[in-house]
């Protein structure tokens, strides 16, 4: 090539290399401007940009919950799961809360359920991960795992609600640096048994008390190959299933099919497939009111907010659906919508405010009311109260498929004032018919909690509700909600 030619081969190159770069600007320049006409449009409308983008739905937003342990017990399904503080950079678990649905698309929260300090023998604050609750002869196991190869404790109550207590004081299950992540399964003959285990899977047979074990330790040798941690075991038409978080990472939710407890097991394929999405999982399976149903966990509420990873996980949920074979068809992911309501909400009734299907820019925070002086030994206690808190301008909460029934006149809210400000009463989508509006402005009475009776247009049948604050930030916080009942 002479150097005329080669002369000009390099500007021609440049010359594309120009026009590729412009390109390049051109297209960023568009989208910029698309982004913020898009931007002008939505704060013309009055409309958030995180409610204009669809969101994935995990069914907790007002905190960070992962591990789903979920457990049917009489019309209620009790959601036990484990919790990433709103700080946390890695992991940070400290205690395991409680979540429940008659309905499965309205959850209600019920607060810390247990935590580390259950266990006088754990010397660590952190590190309160995956458990499960299991009922037998009307008492409520939970099985915790500990940190650092401490084993697995075991903690029981009356009630699925609490207390629980450490009855043995010391570790159920202390076998290696693997004791994380233990399940519970009773079959038809009585017989308990526990499974769990990172990256190894173990079983052994409990006893019908629950809280000791007969026979030795065993390690599965049928494992399938692409098992991690999170074993989750039920029994459906006579074959028994093992779900699991996939391997690391990212981690799908894969399940296995054996004629036995004990296996061996016969790898089918994913219930939910790995994703980007679920950097680690964890599965719960139940059927209820006739449907079948996997929970897992994913990062979606985080990405939402920023693109850096941190261990601040949200529980997901969808159905899932059997074939006459009895293998699960493949979910990709979570679907946006959720799984459809199997119940109605009854609004005439005091109404936990921390009940809702969806919610945005809301928090819920526990604490303990006294009356008298500050010295809490000699005040006395007035309540234990969870409500929702952290409510700015434009924050709200829904619930779906409330029935009115032949109709109302009148709602109760119980509000505790901090700036003051209004909620919006809206039915069957955001931006729906106002049913009736609350002022809320206690001057001088910041904390006190106050029941506002408020009227409402006429209003039958079933609808989604929706409450829609109004003001400027840090309005009040929000207690309860009940309709009169005509």
């Amino acid at each position: 090539m002479d150097n005329e030619t080669h002369s000009y081969t390099i500007q021609l190159k440049s010359q594309k290399n120009y026009l590729k770069s412009y390109k390049k600007m051109f297209k960023e320049r568009i989208h910029n401007v698309s982004t913020l006409l898009l931007l002008f449009v939505i704060s013309v409308l009055g409309i958030s940009a995180k409610s204009a983008i669809p969101p994935q739905r995990p069914i907790i937003q007002t905190k960070y919950t992962a591990d789903p342990a979920p457990m049917v017990y009489k019309d209620t399904v009790f959601l036990y799961t484990s919790h990433d503080e709103d700080d946390a950079m890695g992991f940070k678990m400290q205690d395991w809360l409680l979540y429940s649905s008659t309905d499965m698309v309205n959850w209600t929260e019920h607060g810390v359920v247990a935590s580390l300090k259950n266990f006088d023998w754990v010397p660590y604050d952190n590190g309160a991960w995956a458990v499960q609750c299991i009922e037998r002869n009307g008492k409520f196991y939970l099985y915790c795992p500990m940190p650092n190869g401490i084993g697995i404790g075991v903690l029981v109550s009356d009630s699925p609600y609490g207390p629980f207590k450490d009855p043995i004081g010391k570790p159920l299950i202390k076998n290696s640096n693997h004791d994380i992540d233990p399940t519970v399964f009773i079959d038809d003959d009585g017989q308990a048994y526990m499974y769990w285990g990172n990256p190894k899977l173990y079983w052994v047979k409990l006893n019908e008390d629950m809280i000791s074990y007969s026979g030795d330790i065993q390690q599965d040798p049928t494992t399938p190959s692409n098992y991690q941690e999170g074993p989750w075991v039920w029994k459906r038409n006579g074959l028994y299933y093992l779900a699991y978080a996939s391997t690391c990472c990212p981690e799908g939710i894969g399940y296995a099919i054996s004629s036995s407890p004990t296996g061996s097991w016969e790898y089918k394929g994913m219930i939910v497939d790995a994703s980007e999405k679920t950097r680690g999982n964890h599965p719960g399976i139940i059927e209820f009111k006739g449907k079948s149903y996997c929970f897992g966990h994913s990062y979606d509420l985080l990405k939402q907010i920023t693109s850096k990873f941190y261990e601040r996980r949200s529980v997901d949920m969808d159905e899932i659906v059997y074939s006459s074979d009895g293998s699960i068809q493949n979910r990709q992911y979570w679907s946006i919508e959720g799984p459809s309501q199997v119940g109605r909400l009854k609004p005439f009734q005091r109404i936990e405010a921390e009940t809702m299907a969806w919610s945005e820019g809301l928090k819920t925070h526990f604490e303990t009311e006294w009356e008298g002086d500050f010295d809490w030994a000699r005040g006395n206690k007035i309540a234990d109260r969870l409500y929702v808190t952290s409510i700015n301008n434009g924050d709200y909460l829904m619930l779906k498929g409330v029935d009115f029934a032949n109709g109302t006149k009148s709602v109760d809210v119980c509000i505790s004032s901090i700036n003051g400000g209004k909620i919006e009463i809206r039915i069957d989508k955001i931006d729906g018919p106002i049913i009736s509006t609350i002022d809320v402005d206690f001057s001088g009475e910041a904390g006190i909690w106050r029941t506002i009776t408020s009227p409402v247009e006429e209003i039958k049948g079933v609808h989604d509700l929706y409450f829609i604050f109004k003001g400027e930030k840090d309005l009040f916080n929000f207690d309860w909600w009940s309709f009169s009942e005509i």
